[in-house]
């Protein structure tokens, strides 16, 4: 167990860049590694719930009633195949918002739910939705750390810097301790001068770190749901799993 948690949030507003995929995949390696880790869904498509092998119509508990304060963490979390723990989502995430507005603090619900489990955990990753809403900024108010899946097109590279605007904005009022890892390469086809001059222009622009290795781009991700697994699980052999566990361990190191 580390002494300190790392909490990370994955946030980029576009959709279908594989934030869901990421969190699955790296909480997988990670655990492969034999780290405790804890993974947050925090949309109400539940798209991170499903792919973990939990139906998200036959959940009781979830990270709605967590946040809504009407049960604490500890009692929303569920055990997976995979080897992590996840705070689970369901379609009445998608009224939190609304509910929360009103609440004076609202930034800082999910970091206050967080602090009675976290520690228990080496790492915590929260899978975001593709919005810069209420509970985006929860997360980002809640994390150590943030990495930013970049789908390399023009479209996801267009989000960044939207993104970015927010991330400042929360280092300034909300959590100054916010340190952005930088941006993860995914669904990545080295082979296009198209994805390689997105990528650098991302980096260049922003000055934002390259994670590695990028993440290539595979059908497998797109099966692994059905099986309510990771690819890790799912495909073990392939380029993408050998991708995540890179990135694990470049992220994490080896333990002991």
């Amino acid at each position: 167990m580390a002494d300190v948690t790392r909490t990370i949030a994955i946030a980029n507003q576009k959709g279908g860049v594989a934030k869901t995929t990421t969190v699955a995949s790296l909480g997988s390696a990670l655990a492969e590694q034999g780290r405790k880790v804890l993974l947050v869904d925090l949309d109400a498509q539940s798209c991170l719930t499903f792919s973990l092998g939990l139906d998200p119509e036959a959940v009781e508990l979830s990270i709605h009633d967590v946040l809504l304060g009407r049960v604490g963490a500890a009692m929303a979390i569920q055990a997976t195949e995979d080897g992590v723990d996840l705070l689970p989502a369901t379609i009445e995430l998608a009224g939190t918002e609304a509910q929360l507005l009103s609440r004076p603090g609202r930034e800082y619900v999910l970091r206050s739910a967080l602090a009675e489990v976290s520690a228990a955990y080496d790492v915590v990753l929260l899978d975001c939705s593709p919005s810069l809403g209420v509970l985006t900024l929860n997360a980002l108010t809640a994390a150590d750390e943030l990495i930013i899946p970049l789908q390399c097109e023009m479209l996801s590279h267009r989000g960044v810097g939207q993104l970015l605007d927010t991330v400042q904005d929360v280092q300034r009022i909300l959590n100054p301790g916010l340190q952005v890892l930088g941006v993860l390469p995914t669904m990545f086809d080295g082979r296009t001068n198209h994805a390689r001059a997105v990528l650098a222009d991302v980096s260049g622009r922003y000055g934002l770190e390259v994670l590695e290795p990028a993440i290539p781009k595979s059908v497998r991700f797109a099966e692994a749901p059905a099986a309510g697994r990771s690819v890790l699980a799912t495909a073990r052999s392939t380029r993408g799993a050998a991708a995540y566990r890179a990135l694990a361990e470049g992220l994490f190191g080896i333990p002991a």
